[in-house]
């Protein structure tokens, strides 16, 4: 399976490649499970789409709020049967 890979900006840092696992939306609020491989095992973030409804680009901010963190990351789980959050 191709993956989307999309690219973050970080404020004066350089770019960095992600892709994109899932995505879902809870409660209006978008979000995706991003990777850093394509293949294989990887490090896998949510993040949580802070951008406004209207606006051309997105804005994403890691979800680090531990109780969103397990709420978004069971979501995800269900979504995805092979994936696990330890």
């Amino acid at each position: 399976m191709k993956l989307e890979k999309i690219t973050f900006c970080p404020d004066g840092d350089e770019p960095v490649d992600f892709f994109v696992l899932e995505q879902t939306k809870i409660s209006g609020v978008n979000y995706i499970l991003v990777t850093d491989f394509e293949d294989g095992d990887g490090e896998a973030l949510i993040l949580k789409d802070m951008s406004a409804e209207n606006e051309p680009e997105s804005l994403y901010q890691i979800v680090s709020d531990d109780n969103e963190l397990q709420a978004v990351a069971g979501v995800f789980e269900d979504l995805l049967e092979d994936v696990k959050f330890v």
